[in-house]
């Protein structure tokens, strides 16, 4: 992306967007083949009770 230190925010706001977009169309990510989160790794709830010292 060009250097937008020199642009308002505003139109630093804009001009990221359509980088953005820009790159969304170019390179589409693949829909993953497995559900969101389900291959976290799962924690283990700790004992009950008096607690950890």
């Amino acid at each position: 992306m060009a250097n937008t230190s020199t642009l308002s925010r505003e139109d630093r706001k804009k001009s990221k967007r359509a980088a953005r977009k820009k790159r969304k169309a170019e390179k589409p990510q693949k829909p993953r083949e497995y559900a969101r989160g389900s291959q976290k790794r799962k924690v283990k709830k700790l004992a009950r009770g008096q607690s950890k010292r």
